[in-house]
């Protein structure tokens, strides 16, 4: 089978769109089949030589190091490119649409090349094209953006930045009104499949539950933990990763024990958490690790005393799993997919509740046997539900229905005159 992956950004550790890319090309491969990656900038990393990364470049308007940058004229290659900056430059987030644009203009050149298209979560007008092009579509949303919307939207201070709020998320309406249109939904928690079909209106049976796997070969124990560290894996400025929660309750912790804190993120200079830091007086109790290879997220993970998901949402959660297989002791947010995902495994806290995740860090750090039940509990959920090449396959069922489908489509249609 000749598999097409769209992804309009595909970071390799920050957001799980860039994971989940890397990990399910790798065992579709595996499988036997070939994949091409279609995507935007930052460009995935993909672990074999086999898989066709074919890059999809937009205006980069939102790198790391330049941020709604000002591109030079030359930078322009098309009206797409100045819809995008345009966009951009009126509050808006453009990724989504252009991205799916750029995709549909590439595969119109190349539809005889696949068998089926895969979108992760691009939900662009031009994701409605693909059918027209004769080929099978299968999407994947790990949770709608309506919900991190609804959270910044609570979170933000004063009209000027709630209505600038509303219009970088201008584009949900856009993923909405594709998300009806586009047939099998693939989703990776029950709870993600209710906040599709309460906020985008997809019908139910056009959702079916997918979870995530984890790759034990860099995520497992290895060697001694490091007394009082604490990591969590989240975007350091979003609020629905509730980083700003983790600090204040570390904060409090930190005045009766020594424990510190690591994020795998890179925050804004002069951000809303830089400036929590501060306010914290956290010092050298907090490092922010962006931009580490795997090996050394493997190790550090692994040499946590404690792990922290402290969002106020997840769709499923990566990073749990990814905690939970490293035998890392975890902490977690009772949020969207997370008691799902945990169950039993983890210690469950309310969202945003300060005062109870400094409670339970604690209880943690004072108790040896209950770090280990823990461990214990999260390695064996692991081992039990989250398997990727479990996730291949199951995912392979699902491009052979997208693909009969279409067939009996075509069929039903009769021939063309």
């Amino acid at each position: 089978m000749r598999v097409a992956l769209l992804s309009y950004r595909s970071k390799p550790h920050c957001g799980g769109q860039g994971v989940y890319l890397r990990h399910l090309s790798r065992e579709l491969v595996d499988l036997g089949h070939t994949v091409e990656v279609l995507s935007g900038q930052p460009y995935p990393e993909l672990d074999r030589d086999e898989i066709t990364l074919t890059k999809i470049p937009s205006l980069d308007l939102y790198r790391d190091e330049d941020p709604f940058r000002t591109p030079a004229r030359e930078e322009f290659r098309d009206w797409i490119d100045v819809l995008e900056f345009a966009h951009m430059r009126t509050g808006g987030f453009p990724e989504p649409l252009t991205f799916s644009l750029r995709m549909l203009r590439a595969l119109k050149r190349r539809r005889r090349d696949f068998d089926v298209v895969h979108d992760n979560q691009v939900l662009g007008l031009g994701n409605l094209g693909i059918a027209r092009l004769g080929l099978p579509l299968v999407t994947s949303i790990h949770h709608p953006i309506s919900v991190d919307r609804r959270i910044d939207l609570e979170a933000a201070r004063g009209f000027r930045e709630r209505l600038g709020k509303r219009r970088w998320y201008g584009f949900v309406a856009m993923q909405s009104q594709v998300s009806r249109r586009i047939g099998t939904v693939l989703t990776v928690s029950a709870s993600s499949k209710v906040d599709i079909v309460k906020d985008f209106k997809v019908d139910p049976r056009d959702i079916e539950i997918l979870p995530l796997g984890v790759d034990t070969r860099l995520f497992h124990p290895r060697g001694p933990r490091v007394r009082g560290r604490i990591v969590a894996m989240a975007s350091a400025d979003a609020p629905i990763k509730g980083v700003d929660v983790l600090l204040r309750a570390v904060a409090k912790v930190a005045t009766e024990r020594d424990v510190h804190v690591i994020v795998v993120s890179r925050p804004h200079k002069d951000g809303p958490t830089e400036r929590l830091v501060r306010e914290l007086a956290l010092g050298e109790r907090v490092r922010f690790a962006g931009g580490i290879g795997d090996d050394e997220l493997g190790e550090l993970l692994a040499s946590a005393e404690i792990a922290v998901v402290p969002s106020r949402y997840e769709g499923f959660s990566l990073p749990a799993v990814e905690h939970m297989a490293s035998g890392t002791p975890l902490v977690a947010s009772r949020a969207g997919a997370l008691p799902e995902v945990v169950a039993d495994a983890g210690a469950l806290v309310e969202p945003g509740d300060v005062e109870e995740l400094a409670a339970t860090l604690r209880r943690l750090h004072d108790s040896a046997d209950e770090r280990a039940r823990l461990s214990a509990a999260g390695l064996a959920r692991v081992q039990e539900r989250f398997a990727w090449p479990a996730v291949a396959q199951a995912t392979v069922g699902h491009y052979r229905a997208a693909m009969e489908q279409q067939r009996y489509r075509r069929l039903a249609a009769g021939p063309r005159r």
